[in-house]
Order: structure tokens, then C-alpha cells, then sequence
């Protein structure tokens, strides 16, 4: 595949769907956090679909994988990959991976955590779009841009349902190219 990495914003439509079907959940998951659920837009199909189609319009040609963060990032960036016709690579918490693997721990703004990747997920080169539900403090993003690279593929772009724009996410990413359909 060939082409510039397209990324850039969603359209209005797609940023007032997803506006309108996230809930907050205070206290979740320590007291303090407030944790934007994006499991009411996943129950609503149409919505899904308009997502998934729009993130495939701006990245179709441009990536040659998606990675999905655990958890919630398997959830549409399986189906963006999809729709995209690209593979698709699992990024773990640590120990769920069955094969060799890279791991890298990072900051969350709750705690710490680790993330894995298989050794051999990609193939030199691929060009990869990460895909997770929200850009927070950057932590996981950087973690799994870390990841990716180790492992011999290179980040074309990061995609996030919803960025916290208070906990400056972007500013462990310099010089990455990163979109968000809503910001908060």
C-alpha cells in the first residue's frame, strides 16, 4: 500500500454521535477518576458503523495494520481494520500473550500497568494505525508506540474515540500524528 497518512478530523456528524453516546462514570475505577464509557456507543449499531466508516475514510491506503489496545481499543479497531482490509495486532496487558514478546510499562493517571506485543506482530516497515478509546495522560499511547517500533513497524497515525484535553495526552507524543473524533 502507498499514500500519505490521511488521519485528520472526523466530520461534525461524527464527533455529535459520539458526544452524545458517551456516559460518564465517577469514582471509576479509583475514587477521583471520572471514566467516560463508550459502551453506549457500542450497543447502538448505526453509530458503530458510522465510526468505523468514517476512521476507514481517513485512513483507507495509509496503514498497512491496526493495533488495538486492550481493552476497549480491540472493540473498533478490529473493525476498523476490517473495514480498512488490513490485519489487525492485539497489544496485551502483561502475561495474556502466548509467544515471545516486547513489553513496556507507562504511567497511568490512576497507577501503572504493563503492555505486550508479540515479537513477530508485524512486518518490518508496516505502517500502523493505533487505535484505543481515549487519549488521557499519553502513557498507554506512547507505551504502545514503543512497542510497535520495537517490534519493527513504524506508527503512521494514532486514533482515539475521546481525548481528556486537561491531561495533555498529546504531549507525550511529539511529533506523532494523533486525532481524536471528540475532545473534552
Amino acid at each position: 500500500m502507498t499514500g500519505p497518512v490521511h488521519g485528520g478530523a472526523p466530520d461534525d456528524r461524527v464527533r455529535d454521535l459520539v458526544a452524545a453516546r458517551l456516559r460518564d462514570v465517577p469514582d471509576f475505577p479509583t475514587p477521583g477518576v471520572l471514566f467516560k464509557d463508550f459502551t453506549p456507543l457500542l450497543a447502538d449499531a448505526d453509530a458503530v458503523r458510522t465510526v468505523v466508516d468514517d476512521i476507514a475514510r481517513r485512513y483507507r491506503g495509509a496503514v498497512d495494520v491496526v493495533v488495538g489496545v486492550e481493552a476497549r481499543g480491540f472493540i473498533l479497531g478490529a473493525a476498523a481494520a476490517y473495514a480498512l482490509g488490513v490485519g489487525f495486532v492485539p497489544v496485551r496487558k502483561a502475561g495474556k500473550l502466548p509467544g515471545r514478546t516486547h513489553e513496556a510499562e507507562y504511567t497511568l493517571e490512576y497507577g501503572t500497568a504493563t503492555l505486550e506485543v508479540h515479537v513477530d506482530a508485524f512486518v518490518a516497515g508496516h505502517r500502523v494505525l493505533i487505535m484505543d478509546d481515549v487519549l488521557a495522560t499519553g502513557g498507554t499511547a506512547a507505551a504502545t508506540c514503543d512497542l510497535v517500533e520495537r517490534a519493527g513497524a513504524r506508527v503512521a497515525a494514532l486514533e482515539f474515540v475521546l481525548e481528556i484535553g486537561f491531561l495533555k495526552g498529546r504531549e507525550a507524543l511529539p511529533g506523532r500524528v494523533v486525532s481524536a473524533i471528540l475532545t473534552s
